[in-house]
C-alpha cells in the first residue's frame, strides 16, 4: 500500500488543484453554501481516517443537551437505506450506520438522530418536525461545504497532525492543508494523559492557527469496565480474550489493553467492516470478545455472539474544558 501512495505521487497535484479550485469557487461565492437561522456545528477532519470524531459529537451531546433540543445529522455511512430517516425504536446499525445507531443507543431519550447523505435536506426536514430541534451536530462534514455551518470543530490526532501530511493519494488529506481555516477550533485529539506545556506549545506552532482559532487538546479516558447486553467485568480482571476492531485506529485502544497487562489476541478489521456470515462464525468459537462500542452495534445483530461480546465504552477529555465549553455554548446562545 504504501508503495503504490508512493507511485501515485504525481497524481497528487492534480488532487490538490482540483479540490483547491472547488474550495475557492465556494469562497468566491460562486458555489453556493446554504446558512441556516439556528445554531449548526460541523465536526470533522481534513484527513481521511478515525480522528475521534464520534467520541467528540458525544462530547458535544453530554454539554448541550440539558436546556438545548439536540439533533445529531450524519450521512450514515455503511448503511443499507437511502435519503432522510429519523432513528425510531426500529432503527438498526444497517438502516442508520453504526455511529448514528450508537448515538442513538446512548442517547435515544434526550437527542433526535437522523440520517441524509444530503445535508440541506437532512437539515430542512430536521427543522420541519413538529418538536424541531434548537442545535444540530453535522457529523464529518466539514467538507460538506454546500451547508454553511455557523461553527466548525476541526480534529486532528496527535501522532498524524495534518500540517505534516499530504493530500490524496500519496498523502490522507481530503483536501489542502488551507482548508483548515475554516475552523473556529482545532482540537487536537488521542494526545498522551499528561501532554507537558511545551509539547503543546511545540504543536500550536505547527499548526500556526489563524486570529480568529483557538487550539485544544484531548485524549481518550477508557472505561475500568466492559460491558455487554446484561452484565459487566472490570476490565483489569478479564481472562484471555479476543479483540475485534473495525475501526480506523486501533492503536490507541491496543495501547491501553496491554498497559493493562491483559493477554489477548486482535482481529483487525478495516473501518466500518461488514462482517461475512463466515467471520461471524468464526467469532462464534471464541469464549469471550471485546470490542469497540462502534463495533459493538454491528456485532450485536447477531444473536449467537451476543453471552460472549462487551464493548469498551470511550469518553474525551479536553484540556480548558471551561473555556472550550463556554466558546461552544458563547455561539448558541448566539
Amino acid at each position: 500500500m504504501k508503495l503504490l501512495r508512493k507511485i501515485l505521487f504525481p497524481v497528487v497535484p492534480i488532487y490538490y488543484a482540483v479540490t483547491s479550485l472547488r474550495n475557492m469557487l465556494y469562497n468566491l461565492g460562486i458555489k453556493k453554501s446554504k446558512s441556516y437561522n439556528l445554531p449548526i456545528i460541523c465536526v470533522g477532519n481534513l484527513s481521511v481516517g478515525g480522528t475521534g470524531k464520534t467520541p467528540m459529537i458525544e462530547y458535544l451531546i453530554e454539554i448541550l443537551k440539558v436546556g438545548y433540543k439536540v439533533a445529531t445529522l450524519s450521512r450514515g455511512y455503511g448503511r443499507k437505506t437511502k435519503g432522510f430517516i429519523l432513528a425510531d425504536k426500529s432503527a438498526t446499525a444497517k438502516s442508520l450506520g453504526d455511529e448514528p445507531f450508537q448515538f442513538y443507543n446512548k442517547f435515544k431519550n434526550d437527542i433526535i438522530v437522523a440520517v441524509d447523505e444530503n445535508r440541506n435536506n437532512g437539515i430542512q426536514n430536521l427543522m420541519s418536525l413538529k418538536a424541531s430541534p434548537d442545535i444540530i451536530l453535522l457529523d464529518d462534514a466539514f467538507q460538506h461545504r454546500k451547508v454553511k455551518a455557523g461553527f466548525n470543530i476541526l480534529l486532528t490526532t496527535y501522532d498524524n497532525i495534518y500540517t505534516n501530511d499530504f493530500v490524496l493519494p500519496t498523502g490522507n488529506l481530503r483536501e489542502p492543508k488551507c482548508g483548515a481555516k475554516r475552523a473556529n477550533i482545532i482540537i487536537v485529539t488521542k494526545c498522551p494523559e499528561h501532554l507537558s506545556e511545551d509539547d503543546k506549545h511545540y504543536i500550536v506552532v505547527k499548526i500556526n492557527p489563524e486570529a480568529h482559532q483557538q487550539v485544544f487538546f484531548s485524549y481518550i479516558k477508557y472505561s475500568d469496565y466492559v460491558i455487554s447486553n446484561s452484565d459487566s467485568k472490570k476490565v483489569s480482571n478479564l481472562p484471555n480474550f479476543t479483540l475485534v476492531t473495525g475501526i480506523a485506529n486501533p492503536k490507541p485502544l491496543v495501547g491501553f489493553l496491554n498497559k493493562k497487562g491483559l493477554k489477548f489476541n486482535h482481529l483487525n478489521f478495516k473501518d466500518h467492516h461488514e462482517f461475512s456470515s463466515q467471520e461471524v462464525l468464526e467469532l462464534n468459537r471464541k469464549e469471550f470478545i471485546v470490542t469497540t462500542e462502534k463495533d459493538f452495534m454491528r456485532l450485536n445483530q447477531y444473536e449467537s455472539l451476543r453471552d460472549k461480546l462487551y464493548y469498551i465504552p470511550i469518553a474525551v477529555s479536553v484540556t480548558d474544558t471551561e473555556k472550550i465549553n463556554s466558546l461552544i455554548k458563547g455561539f448558541v446562545e448566539s
